[in-house]
């Protein structure tokens, strides 16, 4: 990614080559003004080492190659970073183009600067299978190396930039593969860490190259406007300077333009022509202190009418990467729009440079530390998304959804405020309190209001979260959570909890088929039980016990054929079957398998799928399939589907039962004919809840009313007598014609 401009290699390089490496050297060496000598020296000795690594490459330009890294040196020059950054800055492709080893980078110039070249190196020696595969782990890799140390991201934002600026000289064919991924990754990367001047420019070049004739049009049409509004600009700040001259204020006024990219934006978002957009010139307005930019925002109102709704006030609630300023629309001469942003030097450099502003601005303010803390707080959400998601582009995935940070605000209960992306929900809120409240919200209440969980937030609201201590994360909150630190949390906690679950249950079916085999117990896994467990991992193949007992739960493994096995093992030893206990196992056993049934009392979690198709309850006669992966299915014995797959897959099937006290109900579904008539489904709906049944699901078909229509109900039962009994409550309701359990079609 850092060596877009794929150099070429030359045999020797001109002298008028060399003399133009040199002389941009020398450009650089005159923005170290606020280094050390010794820095300074550190910095010339990396120089020295890339001209040389990098000797005889030339780039397409046909300039060294070694002027490219001197432009990324300087960026970062002036964004005044550290030597070891520029020193990485000089090195970044040493390792990717130039065969440099990281150890010979440690040895040379000391384990930091070699980590910050590491964390900008791409990842060509390993195999993928795609190349969004290969650059999404690229991604990953450069995102938490710049979690660890941001300066990572600033040099590669600086070599990014570079590499726009230069993009004319690389082959037409890739303008828009490198544009696009600019514009999608770069600039958004840019503008989360508050690095509005570069974010600007990535995004106008980026624009140039993936649009080359509507950019050209709109700057055409921008030189033409600048010409037909200069009198109007000129008179604005005439007035405006007049205005605080008379207010004895002193202020820095300075006029800023929209970028074309940002005005093609808007044309297209909202259907606009170049002379609908009203708001392309605007005044910035720097000043001494925090209470000044209120003043002058007083001074400002008298002097022109504010356009109402366009005043917002990002100092008293910054935006998320750290950005602060009041902004205000006027309306000027001959009814021009003109915004104002009003600053103190402070937020002027971060609103600018924003975490560069770290070293940029070392005066101690608060106002910057402030800024630093909101721009790091992202990134070290990156290293707790990592946490949870191993595969590279599920990573990826979560962080393309922070990148974008349009903003809401929002209160807790405390009245501390919290900001969280456009469309965020209840469940965002959550997790970006704590993942413990996340967990385990049950309800919500937004204003003092009950809501559901996937509530949007907008600006103002005060959330309040409910908690219960026995509550999970539901799968189905992944359909609308918007951030990826909620998104990430649930996945990873759903397939922890998804393992555990297959673990206990492994080991009950385990278990279970030692009983059929005349063997009461598990052997446990220390002193010379540890043995057998050892062979039983290399019989089996898995890497520990947990991993087979969980493969067992998957159906990966058949229980009874580990069993047999372990039986062998525990013979050699000397420890014999019980002959009663294996008769009295197998005998009360299912006729069709060789082991005891497993006991079900709804408890078992996800391990444990109850069949959508016959929807077994405790009662019904079960059987249960391991299917391949995906843990057990349970069946009614008499269900067609399970009839089939027993016919083609016998041997994956165990007994099961119910356990003499399930602790939860469990869903079936009943068919109700009904006469037509006024009030028939509330009525039916009355009865169910009298009976004590949870309605899960209503479903009247799509045909229109007939004389006699049939409603399905899905509710939630606690055993066939409890169904019984809901049955007879709905038969003897008016207009109920009949009333049966709905059965799948064989």
């Amino acid at each position: 990614m850092s060596a877009l401009l794929s150099p070429k290699l030359t045999s020797k390089p001109t002298p008028a080559a060399a003399n133009a490496a040199a002389a941009s050297f020398a450009a650089l060496t005159a923005k170290l003004d606020y280094m050390s000598a010794s820095d300074v020296d550190s910095v010339r000795r990396a120089y020295r080492f890339a001209d040389e690594a990098h000797l005889g490459q030339i780039r397409n330009s046909g300039e060294p190659y070694i002027t490219h890294p001197i432009a990324v040196a300087q960026q970062c020059a002036e964004w005044k970073l550290d030597a070891q950054a520029l020193m990485a800055a000089l090195l970044h492709d040493a390792i990717e183009d130039c065969g440099v080893t990281k150890p010979e980078l440690i040895e040379r110039f000391g384990a930091p600067v070699a980590e910050l070249v590491d964390g900008l190196t791409k990842l060509e020696k390993l195999e993928f299978n795609t190349r969004e595969e290969n650059q999404a782990e690229s991604f990953r890799k450069m995102l938490l190396a710049m979690a660890r140390d941001v300066r990572v991201i600033l040099i590669k934002l600086a070599d990014r930039t570079h590499n726009m600026r230069t993009l004319g000289d690389v082959p037409r064919t890739k303008w828009a593969r490198i544009s696009r991924e600019t514009l999608d990754i770069y600039a958004p990367i840019a503008h989360r860490l508050g690095l509005n001047t570069t974010y600007r420019e990535l995004q106008d070049l980026s624009f140039q190259h993936l649009h080359p004739w509507r950019y050209a049009t709109l700057t055409k049409a921008l030189q033409k406007a600048r010409g037909r509004r200069r009198d109007v600009i000129k008179r604005v700040q005439a007035e405006v300077e007049a205005a605080f001259v008379a207010a004895h204020m002193t202020v820095e006024l300075s006029g800023r333009e929209k970028t074309l990219y940002s005005i093609y934006r808007k044309m297209d978002e909202k259907h606009l022509s170049f002379a609908q957009v009203t708001d392309i010139y605007g005044f910035r307005v720097i000043v001494d202190s925090l209470t000044d930019c209120y003043t002058a925002m007083g001074i400002l109102h008298q002097q022109y009418k504010p356009l109402p709704g366009k005043f917002k006030d990002y100092i008293a609630i910054p935006k998320i990467n750290g950005y602060q300023s009041l902004h205000t629309t006027l309306v000027g001469p001959f009814g021009t729009n003109i915004e104002f942003q009003m600053r103190t030097e402070a937020m002027h450099v971060v609103a600018e440079s924003g975490v560069a502003a770290h070293w940029l601005y070392k005066a101690a303010d608060p106002e910057s530390d402030a800024s630093q803390r909101l721009g790091t707080q992202w990134l070290q959400s990156l290293l707790d998304i990592q946490h949870e998601t191993r595969d590279a582009a599920e990573f990826w995935d979560h962080v393309k959804i922070d990148l974008f940070p349009e903003a809401v605000y929002v209160f807790t209960p405390k009245s501390q405020i919290m900001a969280m992306p456009r469309g965020a929900t209840i469940v965002d809120f959550a997790y970006a309190i704590h993942s413990d409240i996340g967990h385990r919200a049950v309800a919500a209440k937004i204003n003092g209001e009950q809501v559901p969980l996937r509530s949007e937030l907008h600006n103002g609201d005060v959330i309040e979260i409910i908690t219960a201590s026995v509550s999970n994360p539901n799968p189905g909150w992944l359909g609308f959570v918007r951030t990826g630190k909620a998104r990430s949390k649930i996945r990873h906690y759903l397939k922890t909890m998804a393992l555990t679950e297959s673990q206990d249950l492994g080991e009950k079916m385990l278990t279970q088929s030692l009983r059929a085999e005349g063997i009461d117990r598990l052997p446990g896994d220390t002193g010379p039980d540890r043995m057998i467990w050892e062979k039983i991992l290399r019989f089996s193949g898995n890497r520990s016990r947990a991993d087979l007992l969980t493969d067992i739960g998957l159906g990966k493994r058949i229980a009874s054929m580990v069993a047999k096995r372990m039986v062998a093992l525990l013979g050699e030893k000397g420890e014999k079957p019980d002959a009663l206990l294996m008769s009295r196992e197998r005998y009360t056993s299912h006729e069709s398998v060789s082991q005891g049934a497993l006991l079900l009392d709804g408890s078992e979690g996800g391990s444990v799928v109850f069949a959508n198709c016959c929807k077994p309850i405790p009662g019904d006669a079960i059987l249960g399939y391991l299917g391949r992966g995906e843990g057990l299915v349970v069946h009614t014995d008499d269900c067609a589907v399970a009839k089939r797959l027993q016919h083609r897959d016998s041997e994956r099937f165990i007994a099961v039962d119910w356990s003499d006290e399930p602790v939860r109900t469990f869903e079936t579904a009943l068919v109700v004919t009904v006469s037509n008539g006024k009030g028939v489904l509330a009525k039916v709906a009355a009865a169910l809840a009298i009976a004590e049944a949870d309605i899960t699901h209503v479903n009247m078909g799509q045909e229109r009313a007939q004389e006699a229509t049939e409603l399905r109900f899905g509710i939630a039962v606690r055993d066939r007598v409890h169904l019984a009994s809901v049955m007879r409550a709905v038969k003897r309701t008016p207009l109920v014609l009949r009333v049966q359990r709905a059965r799948p079609a064989p």
